[in-house]
Formats: C-alpha cells, structure tokens, sequence
C-alpha cells in the first residue's frame, strides 16, 4: 500500500491506517506538497506512536515516479477532496498495473454529506469509522451513484491512544483542550472559551490548562482558521482582558502524549474527544454555541459528555455512556472489514476482474474544477499564495473605479 497524506489531519489517519495493517503487507507514506502541506513538527507529531517514519514531501511528479517505481496493489488516497479526485482520475490515474483506489476521512463524518462523497467517488473504497457512517454514506452512494464500496475501520487514534501509556491518578494534573479550526466561528465566541479556561486556570491553581493547538499560526491546517487562538491570547493579554497573563499554555505535538496527563479534556468539537475518552479521559464538548451539523457536534447528542462553561468552571467533566459509545466508533475491533474488503479488491485486480469505481465527476461541467484542484498539486505553494494575494489586490484596485 502506498499512502498520499496532504494535510496534518490526513496524515495522522494515514500512519494510524498503516499501522493497523498487517504486518506482511509492505507500506510507504508520503506527504502531496499541496499549499495545506504540514511543516517538519507537524509531520513528526502525525506519525508519533506509529511504525511509520517521518513521511517525505514530494511534488506530484514526484509522486507519479516513486508510485510508478513501487508499484502498488493499493493507494491510500488520505487527502481533501479535491486533491483525492485529481489524483485518482488524472495524476495516478494511468498507472499500471492499475491499483486499488482508497480513501475516506479522517475523523468525525456525521451527519454525512454529499460533497465528501462525490470527490470520492472514482474510488473503489470509502473507508469510514461507525455504522451510521457506513450507512449514511452507502445511502448517499446509492442516490448520487458512482464510487465503490463503503468499508468500517476503527478510528486508528483510538487504538494508538489505548495503548498509550497511562499515567498514575498523582500524575494526572492537566486540562487540555483540543482547537478546532472551523468552529467556533467568530472572534467573540473564541475569546469567551479562553476567557473560561483562564478562569478555571485561576479557580484551579493545582491544574495545568494547556490549550492543544493543531498548528502554530504560521503553520498550515486541513481548514483555515480565520482567529487563531494563541494569536487571540496575546492580543486579549495586550488589552489587559486576562486575570494572568500565562494562566494557559500553548501547546502542540503529538495529543495522546498530551491526554497522558489528562484531569480533563475540553473542546467545541473535536475528533480528540474520541481519543480522550479512549484513553478514559474525562471530558465536555462544550454545547454553548450549539449543537448542529454547522458546529460538528451533532454526533455527541446522547452521549452524556455535551456540557456549558459553566461546567468547566466547575471542571465537571464526565464519561460517555456506554451505549453511545457502542453506537458511536467504539465498535468491537471485529466489526471493521475495511482490510478484508482491500484484500478481495486487490485479488480481484490481479485477476482482471476489477471493475474501476466511476467518478461522478467525470464529464466537461467538471473540467474546471480538476484544472484548479491540480494547479494546487503543481504550482509551488509560495508562487501559488502570491498569486492568490494578486488577485485580490486587482480586485480592490478595479473596485476604487
């Protein structure tokens, strides 16, 4: 299996994948260089606590002659969408043999949504982690058509999380929580979550409140993140807004390490409160901004960990049902079939019986959008950006007219 990682989410999913596979089967990781591509730190805290080594960045050419040279039975195509469809049906497209084209998404998926499916659909297999992923996302496939199969994985953090070594109850003197770069959206509601752990850092001199990043301000996301939380803390400290000025850290790196240490977990919506409570972390998921598909929290009704800050003031953290957590990526280990299903696909190719999944984004009313998704994979992301600024500029410039 070759897998191609272009961001810092899809990259650790991929290693999480990788490590999960037999042991027989021979793998390598690669990281796309797209304009979203993770810096060094990002990439070594990706593949932490995996057998794979810190994967190399290469250019699409790059990519198209390390796959020619390795020939694989499978492509774990573990990227955004657009750069998933671009690959599979133009840059990787003609390799042959031809492999098995797998992808799928790195965390949370509900509720499913036809964008996600319709970028991936000329591939064989959609990897997903819950029975109602599988479901919502074999309905999708059924009305929109193309695409191959749906397969169940279990989340690979979980297992990588459970395994982590736990630290004693002495030990455990950290509240972490987890950004999200999407929600919440506005400035003020970000401003009041570390206005809440600034109290609680204060109300709670014997906890440590780390606030986890997922990228340094500098570094790249899978998504954009319009106000950047530690960039917020400074400005707030500026304007004399905080009780104390270093009441919370900012941290990054590898976040089963950080949930080691764990008191507590908090966040607004995050697919590290899975791996929080894989490691038996209590946790909230703050409901404060609601509780919708837009905040991609949705998936946490019923589950007993939905809480206010209110409640973080009061560290009042809690477990999930067990229900809930049957129903919800905790899944037996058995139930997943996702390496079962690649296995009958790659015996199949090797056979010649292999039918390739159809993209439903074949056809000229689509041609625009792969020219614009394979700019992202071939112009250099510095000239790319600058050209991106240009526009703009031009923009305001004919607008003054």
């Amino acid at each position: 299996m070759l897998a191609v990682a272009d961001s810092d989410s899809y990259l650790k999913w991929a290693a999480g994948l990788l490590n999960a596979l037999p042991a027989s089967w021979t793998t390598e990781l690669t990281v796309v260089r797209t304009p979203i591509t993770p810096s060094e730190g990002q990439i070594e805290a990706a593949v932490s606590g995996t057998r794979s080594a810190p994967a190399p960045v290469l250019s699409a050419r790059q990519l198209r002659r390390a796959a020619e040279r390795f020939q694989p039975d499978v492509v774990l195509l573990a990227c955004t969408g657009p750069v998933v469809d671009a690959l599979a049906a133009e840059i990787l497209s003609d390799l042959r043999p031809r492999p098995v084209f797998v992808s799928g998404l790195p965390g949370i998926s509900v509720p499913a949504t036809e964008k996600a499916w319709l970028y991936r659909s000329g591939c064989d297999l959609f990897v997903v982690h819950s029975g109602r992923e599988v479901a919502e996302f074999s309905a999708i496939g059924r009305e929109l058509g193309g695409g191959g199969g749906v397969a169940l994985a279990r989340l690979p953090y979980l297992d990588l999380s459970a395994a982590a070594p736990q630290a004693s109850p002495a030990q455990r003197d950290r509240v972490v929580f987890a950004t999200q770069a999407k929600v919440p959206r506005r400035r003020e509601e970000r401003e009041e979550v570390l206005l809440a752990l600034a109290a609680l850092a204060v109300a709670r001199p014997d906890l440590d409140v780390v606030v986890k990043l997922r990228a340094r301000e500098s570094e790249r996301q899978t998504h954009n993140e319009r106000h950047h939380y530690e960039t917020l803390w400074t400005e707030m400290a500026e304007e004399g807004r905080l009780p104390h000025r270093d009441a919370v850290r900012f941290a990054t790196g590898a976040m089963h390490e950080h949930l080691t240490h764990a008191a507590g977990f908090v966040t607004v919506s995050s697919t590290a409160a899975l791996e929080a409570i894989a490691q038996r972390v209590p946790l909230l998921v703050l409901s404060d901004f609601g509780v919708s598909a837009e905040m991609i929290n949705l998936v946490f009704e019923g589950s007993g960990c939905l809480g206010t800050m209110d409640d973080l003031a009061e560290a009042g953290f809690r477990m999930p049902t067990e229900e809930w957590c049957r129903a919800n990526y905790f899944h037996d280990a058995a139930a997943s079939d996702w390496i079962a299903r690649i296995s009958a696909l790659v015996e199949d190719a090797r056979a010649g019986r292999l039918v390739p999944a159809r993209s439903v984004l074949d056809g000229p009313e689509h041609a625009t959008a792969r020219r614009r998704a394979r700019l992202r994979l071939e112009v250099p992301p510095k000239v790319l950006r600058y050209g991106y600024r240009a526009k703009r500029r031009m923009r305001r410039y004919l607008k003054t007219f």
